[in-house]
């Protein structure tokens, strides 16, 4: 067990010890240690190498600061430095330079807390220092309140100095929005994986060392002071732009900025901005925070990095890929006005995502592009060694100015059509309100076909958004009824899905024969939809009797969008009904089958509800052809002669119905849908259980032009095509020649 002793004795021999001492005694006790370096002003004077950096210290002020106690890390020029900078800015000497540059150069140099060499690599994170993730760290300057003119207005404005997060803090008092250096160490460097490459690709002219901080190189490192560290460079580094103000005052870029700040840049008043200008100016004046849209992936004046823990900033940046105006505005042109007559009509959405398209919360190294995500996840397709005609490391993240516009998949693909089109901005809201459409049909890796409707023809047939609302609405228009909400929702979901159908092949690129194909993605599957001479239907149009036209088609990079005049309706009718229809036929080879359901008890001839068997839900039917069903009467597996194989579809009793029963249900396959096509296989679950309710079995054999499925004693039924694919809701109805039978 510990001892605690209590504090005052811990002072008792501190009191005896003063009281019986001089004063001389206690100030040699109390007295700086002899070995303790100077503090960094003096330790420059003894150096003899930083006589301009001593006296641009005393314009910015700086003297008692760093002539005192504290802890800091300078990154300090040299002599030499000053000469070649003062030939770059055309003055003869050191006082030639006034109190801004002088202030803007040392708070730049001064670096928050003491770091050596080995330690400026590591990352002061939440849980501790981690080994050789940092390549930044914050200093002490940053740009505070400027006079500005916005929108013929003046003002005094600041930047955010958070991301504008939907619903969270975009400006936060006491943080002042500091810049940070960027450096590049051997350790670091080597850790990343990184090398000369990615330091000469943003500063062609110098030489890699190792140990480099932005342009310069460390001349020598770990010059030590009483209260901090320093770093002798060989170049004056003013403090860079960041992303915000390099894209705001670079002409070759000014498309890209005029685009961002007629749409996601606001000038918010802020009370507390306001109150700590006053108190500090004495001034009147009202700030503004310029604020980008929340939407967006990061906000490019903003100097601190995400602020998921308080260092980030020390181990990430953001990056910025901007296209010039000459590459933007043929994609303006092209891409974005394609069917839009000027930029002011653009949606707000279309310019967040193409700020996302083209924005990366991280360092984006050259070496590693491929190894990079957009904000929406997408892969960077800008070539670095032929579309960058300028890079920069800049104070909040890396610029890469190009002769390209990120080609977002929203831009390229056949989500497209309908999302730069003003004639489709119903089907734009669907496929964008969380759907997950719009991942699917703009995923330029994956070709699809779209059949899309207009505006008009969603109106036409009762869909609409009631905006004031926020809600989707459906009026029949057979029966007049109205339906709102999640349920009008899901209706429209469903038809539009409808119209998405994976096509690796192309397979719908010729309309002109005849065929079936499944829509929905491969890991969502939809429902089959059919095409004949150039018109295409879906169960529900068969229902209705109005097939679908087409009216024209757009390629894309991933497919082909056809645009239609109908919609692509489900059925709303049991499977019952369209089954009874086909066995209804002059010479149905269904009719016998039918005949036993209809007996079975599983039937409501009312409704054509069949039990067991739910609206929306998936089904296969496997319907055993006359041929078949005879077959199973005269193995005695169904009730009838067992020699001529006429079937006897009166159950004579409870026992035989049950049987009958048995049989039907082991030919209606649950959860899956099968075709032709090969995409179904494997095990699927029939409707039929056993006396102990344990779940039976059928096996689904799908290929190209071909479809069997075997029962549980490995019998072999093939599908007839001319007689299969029948189209019922999320149910197809085959023809097979054979029976399938149940036995353990």
């Amino acid at each position: 067990m510990k001892k605690i002793i209590p504090y005052y004795l811990l002072c008792l021999p501190l009191f005896f010890f003063l009281a019986n001492c001089s004063r001389d005694e206690v100030d040699e006790y109390y007295a700086r240690p002899d070995d303790l370096e100077p503090p960094i002003y003096q330790q420059l004077e003894t150096e003899g190498n930083f006589q301009n950096l001593i006296k641009l210290i005393e314009i910015a002020g700086y003297k008692d600061i760093l002539g005192k106690a504290g802890y800091w890390t300078l990154m300090a020029p040299n002599d030499d430095a000053f000469t070649s900078f003062f030939k770059e800015q055309g003055v003869s000497d050191i006082s030639q330079v006034d109190t801004i540059i002088a202030s803007k150069i040392v708070k730049y140099a001064l670096i928050y807390n003491a770091f050596r060499t080995e330690r400026l690599s590591d990352y002061q994170s939440n849980i501790g220092w981690e080994v050789d993730l940092a390549f930044r760290r914050r200093t002490a300057y940053y740009d505070g309140f400027e006079k500005r003119t916005i929108n013929g207005s003046p003002m005094v404005v600041v930047g955010s100095n958070r991301n504008n997060v939907e619903g969270g803090d975009y400006y936060i008092p006491g943080d002042n929005n500091n810049k940070y250096v960027s450096y590049f160490t051997e350790e670091y460097m080597n850790a990343a994986s990184l090398g000369s490459y990615d330091y000469n690709y943003f500063f062609k002219d110098e030489i890699y060392t190792g140990f480099n901080v932005l342009n310069s190189e460390v001349v020598q490192a770990d010059i030590v002071a009483e209260n901090g560290i320093i770093h002798e460079v060989n170049k004056v580094i003013l403090p860079p732009l960041n992303l915000d103000q390099k894209i705001e005052q670079s002409s070759d870029y000014s498309l890209f900025y005029e685009m961002l700040e007629d749409n996601l840049i606001s000038y918010n008043f802020d009370q507390e901005a306001t109150t700590t200008y006053r108190n500090y100016t004495r001034n009147s004046d009202d700030v503004y925070i310029k604020v980008y849209d929340p939407t967006l992936s990061f906000s490019p004046n903003n100097e601190n990095f995400l602020k998921a823990t308080d260092n980030d900033g020390q181990s990430d940046a953001y990056t910025l890929i901007v296209p010039n105006n000459e590459s933007l505005q043929i994609f303006v042109d092209e891409i974005l006005l394609n069917k839009y007559s000027s930029l002011g009509e653009l949606p707000k959405y279309i310019y967040q995502d193409f700020f996302n398209a083209h924005m990366i919360q991280a360092a984006v190294w050259p070496s590693k592009v491929s190894g990079y995500s957009n904000a929406l996840e997408e892969d960077i397709r800008i070539d670095m060694d032929t579309d960058v005609v300028e890079a920069e490391i800049l104070s909040n993240g890396f610029f890469y100015g190009t002769s390209r516009v990120q080609e977002s998949n929203l831009f390229y693909s056949v989500y497209t059509s309908a999302y730069l089109d003003p004639g489709f901005t119903l089907a734009t809201r669907l496929f964008n309100d969380g759907s997950g459409y719009r991942e699917i049909i703009s995923n330029i890796y994956s070709d699809y076909t779209l059949f899309l409707p207009s505006d008009e023809v969603l109106m036409d047939l009762g869909y609409n958004y009631d905006i004031n609302r926020s809600e989707w609405v459906f009026v029949s228009p057979e029966t007049g009824n109205e339906v709102r909400g999640s349920l009008a929702r899901a209706r429209i979901l469903r038809i539009l899905y409808n119209g998405i159908v994976p096509t690796p092949n192309m397979e719908l690129n010729d309309l002109s024969g005849s065929g079936i194909i499944r829509s929905g993605d491969f890991d969502l599957p939809g429902e089959y939809i059919k095409w004949n001479n150039n018109q295409v239907f879906a169960a529900g149009n068969e229902v209705l009797e109005n097939t679908v036209n087409i009216l024209g088609y757009e390629d894309k990079e991933n497919g082909r969008t056809y645009y239609i005049d109908k919609l692509l309706e489900f059925s709303e009718e049991f499977q019952g009904v369209d089954l009874a229809e086909i066995a209804s036929e002059p010479d149905s080879k269904f009719a016998f089958f039918f005949e036993f359901l209809k007996n079975s008890g599983l039937y409501d001839e009312a409704s054509g509800a069949i039990d067991g068997i739910e609206l929306g839900t998936p089904f296969t039917f496997v319907i055993p052809s006359n041929d078949a069903i005879k077959q199973a009467v005269m193995d005695g597996v169904l009730p009838g002669d067992t020699l001529t194989g006429e079937p006897n579809f009166v159950p004579a009793d409870d026992t035989i119905k049950d049987e009958i029963a048995n049989f039907v249900k082991y030919h209606f396959l649950t959860n899956r849908t099968a075709s032709d096509d090969g995409l179904i296989n494997g095990l699927t679950e029939t409707l039929l259980k056993t006396e102990f309710g344990e779940k039976t079995y059928v096996n689904i054999v799908s290929a190209v032009g071909d479809l069997s499925f075997i029962d549980s004693s490995n019998r072999i039924a093939t599908y007839i095509p001319l007689e299969s694919n029948h189209l019922a809701d999320r149910t197809l109805i085959h023809l097979v020649d054979n029976y399938l039978f149940y036995t353990e």
